[in-house]
């Protein structure tokens, strides 16, 4: 379904804003929360909870929610309703929804803002930085919606075959045994404080995009990235040893790029919201503070995991980490 141009504003008569949020939302808010309690059959206070989950401010008599609003709300309460989920599950699925979303979102602003300067500064310049941007609304956003929708069901796909894979506990679907990894940038707030906002950009994308590729191609997934640092799962010792190499090759003999850190750990860790906690996730952090630079170390665990004709270790001298007293990290190198 293409945008509805007539909503756009391009009479010029609305603020740039405004005919950006015409163009991306196709519609013009026309609710209070109030209203959209009432459509939709929920109280006041639940349609503001869905609100707060999405991470929008609450908007207090004003008529802030479009048509849209209403219908996504409806939308949810009819699996609530048919007794799919409870209430408060639906407001976990929606912080999940709300927080991916978000970042996806700003992803994709950042990343399309050079192609608007790029536009606007060659033959095909409308004039105003607006204009392009309306212009990449038209043809981008269609076909990276279904590109969304594609994406969720591949990984939603591998969600559920990782939990039966991965061997998740019978009394609890939630914990499963895995290999976590911590790759950690050295120095990388002196080195920020060196570059301007470009650059640091250009550091944290290269970084990141080889990271994921890394890992990719191990059949593992990163959990989250935190600009330095990156954290990961496999399914094996060995694969998480694979993606440490890997990260050490492209980013720590790369000269153009900082020295990195890795950390192994292995062990039942909790899954909630996308994220992961346990042991193995807080040892594989601490240990990334205790490696020398582009190298890797690992806990005894993984070191046990790994098959010994194929792999030697070698206990490092024992050292306070943080949260787990003295530990013996282990060293380990292909035989």
């Amino acid at each position: 379904m293409a945008p509805d141009r007539s909503a756009r504003g391009d009479s010029g008569d609305r603020a740039p804003g405004d005919r950006l949020d015409a163009a991306i939302l196709r519609a013009s808010p026309e609710f209070d929360a109030v209203e959209v309690a009432r459509r939709t059959g929920v109280t006041v206070d639940q349609a503001r909870r869905l609100w707060r989950a999405l991470g929008f401010p609450e908007f207090v008599g004003e008529k802030a929610y479009t048509a849209a609003d209403v219908e996504a709300v409806a939308t949810l309460m009819g699996f609530v309703d048919s007794g799919a989920v409870d209430f408060d599950m639906a407001v976990n699925l929606t912080r999940g929804v709300g927080q991916t979303m978000a970042r996806l979102a700003e992803w994709e602003v950042s990343t399309l803002v050079s192609r608007v300067e790029e536009l606007e500064s060659g033959e095909e310049a409308t004039g105003s930085r607006v204009g392009s941007a309306l212009r990449l609304i038209d043809e981008v956003n269609p076909p990276f919606e279904r590109l969304i929708v594609y994406a969720w069901r591949r990984h939603l796909a591998a969600a559920v075959g990782r939990i039966e894979a991965m061997g998740a506990k019978d009394e609890d679907l939630h914990t499963i045994d895995v290999s976590v990894g911590f790759a950690d940038l050295v120095s990388f707030t002196a080195l920020s404080n060196t570059l301007d906002r470009d650059e640091i950009g250009d550091l944290v994308e290269v970084f990141e995009s080889r990271c994921q590729d890394v890992v990719a191609r191990f059949g593992g997934r990163i959990i989250k990235s935190l600009g330095d640092s990156v954290l990961f799962v496999t399914n094996t010792a060995e694969e998480a040893v694979g993606v440490a190499e890997g990260i050490i090759n492209v980013i720590g003999r790369d000269s153009k790029m900082p020295d990195v850190r890795l950390g192994l750990a292995s062990g039942p860790v909790v899954l909630r919201l996308g994220d992961i906690f346990g042991p193995p996730v807080n040892m594989a952090a601490r240990l990334t503070q205790v490696a020398r630079r582009n190298r890797l170390i690992v806990d005894q665990n993984t070191a046990d995991l790994l098959p010994p004709e194929e792999w030697e270790h070698r206990r490092l001298p024992a050292r306070p980490v943080r949260g787990f007293g003295l530990v013996e990290p282990v060293a380990v190198r292909r035989r």
